[in-house]
């Protein structure tokens, strides 16, 4: 019986699999479990009693309150065409360049990271746009493929990022239990600003070795990321800042404040939709159909997310109640090699998930699991949330249920195949993975920053 939770998992995992929407999974399998367990008396229902005061935190979090207001953000940016135009105006400028393209997809992808934050909206704007432009000037379907997929995950780490709002409300649950286990009473907290802050350093080396990359294959085998030839219709340096102000206008707005300590992340989330409104009215693409649109998807998503919540809160509850919490504590202390082997355990089991589940998936289930853990043995709790942040990052990228790989199949030529796509991301997957490691031997590549802005 005390294997029971590991059955819940991969009961989870399994009924996931087949294609059942993640919060009713979690739900329900939870519940399954809980009901077999009361009829054997192997389950105690006090626990599924703590359930009320579970949702009225959930809707009483004003963390939580940031998730709505940055989704509008973004689809609001995505819907006034400020994207199109960027991506334009640095293709022409870059593409005379080998691997110009590419690097101009690189650096858009950058800015649109840190001014939305939606990984579908990325991809699907630059395969619209950028695509059909690269393989007319005779790029390799893949790199061309891999570099937009890839750029487009960007938005998972670079702030203000729905991964990294979600991840800090998990992790800092577990911090606050991974303390109290300890016997600290007053315990210290970690927040969204501290993810946000821990996360600018690998997302800019990240982007940095995504550029070298492409640099590189494009010295080396010259015909896969062919230069442009020059056009009437070359952008000038003054276009480029004309068309990069709006979103660095945000970018500043948004992140400004939070840095500086002005606003809290959901305070600066309010700034950043009416901002993204703003935008679009200067523009000229605000309407009122543009605006039901941005309200409907913003509350399919928040709906969508808030309901993974209370799932994932039911099945929290009976994976405790069957001591699914002491059999993870003595699997990891137990382990050889201690703290070490344990994180390295947990880094594989969410890079192997991130074959099939979702990002959202992972961090409600797993991360609530072994974070509280591996807390208590002495990691760094900002440290850890970057490594898994940028770990689920793979997730959009891996086959064969990468999102980021569908999103561009779904608007990607017929001449682009779905092993073009395939076999584009995988560089850009060991790149990521080599960022793993990079923070792995210097933790205070995601730690250094947080200090010297909140000491």
């Amino acid at each position: 019986m005390e294997f029971i939770p590991l059955l819940m998992f991969l009961a989870v995992c399994g009924v996931l699999m087949l294609g059942y929407p993640v919060a009713f999974t979690l739900s329900g399998v939870a519940l399954m479990f809980a009901l077999f367990g009361t009829l054997t008396g192997q389950f105690d229902q006090a626990f599924l009693e703590a359930l009320p005061n579970r949702l009225f935190g959930i809707m009483t979090n004003q963390i939580l309150i940031a998730v709505p207001l940055f989704v509008f953000m973004g689809v609001m940016l995505e819907k006034s065409r400020i994207a199109e135009n960027l991506l334009q105006t640095m293709g022409r400028l870059f593409g005379r360049l080998p691997g110009g393209l590419a690097l101009a997809v690189i650096f858009v992808g950058m800015l649109l990271a840190a001014s939305t934050g939606i990984v579908g909206a990325t991809v699907v704007t630059m395969g619209l746009i950028t695509l059909p432009t690269m393989l007319k000037q005779n790029y390799n379907p893949s790199l061309a493929t891999g570099a937009i997929c890839a750029t487009g995950t960007l938005g998972q780490i670079i702030p203000p990022s729905l991964a990294l709002i979600l991840l800090a409300d998990v992790l800092s649950n577990a911090y606050q239990q991974a303390q109290l286990d300890m016997g600290i009473f007053n315990p210290k907290t970690v927040s969204v600003a501290d993810l946000f802050v821990g996360a600018l350093i690998p997302g800019l080396i990240l982007v940095v070795l995504y550029a070298v990359y492409v640099i590189g294959l494009a010295w080396w085998k010259p015909e896969m990321a062919p230069p442009m030839e020059k056009t009437d219709e070359d952008a000038t340096i003054g276009q480029a800042l004309k068309d990069m102000a709006p979103p660095l206008i945000l970018i500043v707005a948004v992140l400004g404040s939070i840095l500086s300590g002005i606003a809290t992340p959901t305070e600066a989330a309010g700034v950043g939709a009416i901002g993204a409104t703003i935008l679009s009215m200067l523009s000229g693409t605000f309407n009122m159909q543009c605006l039901k649109e941005t309200l409907t998807s913003t509350l399919n998503v928040t709906s969508m997310v808030f309901l993974i919540f209370i799932g994932a809160a039911i099945f929290s509850l009976v994976f405790r109640g069957y001591g699914g919490d002491d059999l993870v504590e003595e699997l990891f202390m137990n382990m050889p090699g201690g703290v070490i082997t344990a994180t390295l355990v947990v880094m594989v089991v969410i890079f192997l998930l991130g074959f099939i589940l979702d990002f959202i998936e992972i961090t409600f289930v797993v991360v609530p699991i072994v974070a509280p853990i591996l807390l208590m043995m002495g990691l760094d709790p900002v440290w850890l949330g970057i490594m898994i942040a940028i770990n689920l990052q793979t997730s959009f990228l891996t086959p064969p249920f990468g999102f980021a790989l569908f999103y561009l199949r779904g608007v990607a030529p017929k001449s682009v195949t779905t092993s073009h796509i395939y076999k584009g991301v995988m560089p850009f997957i060991g790149i990521q993975l080599l960022m793993l490691l990079l923070l792995a031997i210097w933790p205070a590549l995601a730690t250094w920053l947080p200090t010297v802005v909140y000491p």
